[in-house]
């Protein structure tokens, strides 16, 4: 079962408050910060983000099994381990971007 997380939002200019990631060539906000768990992405021309994700953003769910709710989806990227807590995938439903996140 999908919980909402968070939504990502594309934006033109370096948020304020936004911190850079190296990896993924992008700004962002935090959204634990955002009273409407709002995260604002600013893509580098170099990110190996997927467009669709680039270019309209995405919904973010958390789910108790990755792997069980990849079965079947139009995946188009990762998974991807963040950290030991965390494991994200980007799938496509609907035409837009989904961010599925398991947090052990």
């Amino acid at each position: 079962m999908r919980t909402f997380n968070h939504v990502g939002l594309v934006t033109d200019i370096i948020p304020q408050g936004a911190v850079y990631n190296e990896g993924l060539s992008v700004w962002l906000t935090d959204f634990n910060q955002s009273p409407n768990r709002i995260e604002f992405l600013k893509f580098e021309p170099e990110s190996c983000m997927p467009e669709l994700v680039q270019r309209q953003g995405r919904i973010a769910y958390t789910v108790p099994s990755l792997q069980e709710e990849l079965e079947g989806k139009k995946v188009i990227f990762g998974p991807a381990v963040c950290d030991e807590h965390l494991t994200i995938a980007f799938i496509e439903e609907e035409g837009i971007a989904i961010e599925l996140m398991e947090i052990k």
